[in-house]
């Protein structure tokens, strides 16, 4: 999961995640004047992997080094050289952290308390060319298949697309608008043409109830940016897209 804190707030979106003055969560308060670090203004990208072995992550930002040792080792932990290792809420989530570059943090929480020094060593080969877009989520398909806890109206289309090798959905800033854009990469042409059809279908099924129970689709729920899906298959990957008024983005982020 990629999420560009800097695009987000340069849009105004950031902004809606904001408690009301004096409904700030103290804990999180104390730890912005311990640490002088505050992801609203500080934070300006973050890049995680989720695996077995624990969560990793890459922050991208404007940290001050010595604040964040001595909040660490206020808290029980060790700093040892550049690595600092704090205790979690269970043995299984260690938390490590260390400085890649000066604006640039790796974090891990993992049962191993070193666990950051894993992305101190680049992995061999080419990197990958990202996706496009303020935010975007690639899982693989195995994922949907163990039924993860989905909203009602999504269901279909997560049936849909189970099957693929991996699943990318990245959200990109359009005429004041969000759009979200889907990408999965199938086993092959044919694969992808059905899967295009089974979105396709989904997404008419789900027009159809709506105008059953003498309805439109609300641009403020998910019937809004799901009824307004388009897909098509290219070769053996399945494009698509849905739009995202603004008053739906305020009601995801819990906005008024």
């Amino acid at each position: 999961m990629y999420i560009d804190f800097a695009a987000l707030r340069q849009a105004g979106i950031l902004q809606l995640l904001e408690a009301p003055k004096g409904t700030e969560d103290p804990d999180y308060l104390a730890f912005v004047l311990k640490t002088r670090f505050d992801y609203r203004q500080d934070l300006d990208a973050l890049l995680v992997a989720f695996a077995p072995t624990g969560h990793f992550m890459l922050a991208k930002g404007r940290f001050d080094w010595p604040s964040l040792r001595n909040y660490a080792q206020s808290e029980g932990g060790l700093c040892a050289y550049s690595l600092c290792r704090v205790p979690g809420s269970s043995p299984a989530r260690r938390i490590s952290f260390l400085p890649l570059q000066t604006n640039l943090m790796a974090v891990a929480v993992s049962p191993d308390d070193s666990a950051a020094t894993d992305m101190t060593v680049a992995a061999p080969g080419p990197d990958p060319q990202p996706p496009a877009g303020v935010l975007w989520l690639q899982v693989p398909g195995a994922w949907l298949r163990t039924r993860p806890a989905l909203p009602d109206a999504t269901e279909g289309f997560a049936h849909s697309v189970e099957q693929a090798d991996t699943i990318t959905l990245s959200f990109v800033p359009d005429a004041g608008r969000l759009s979200a854009r889907l990408l999965v990469r199938c086993r092959s042409d044919h694969e992808a043409a059905e899967m295009s059809a089974q979105l396709i279908l989904a997404t008419a099924r789900l027009r159809e109830s709506i105008t059953r129970d003498h309805q439109a689709p609300n641009p403020a729920d998910l019937t809004g940016p799901l009824a307004s899906g388009e897909f098509r298959s290219e070769g053996s990957r399945v494009v698509g897209n849905w739009t995202l008024e603004p008053v739906f983005v305020q009601n995801m982020l819990g906005g008024k």
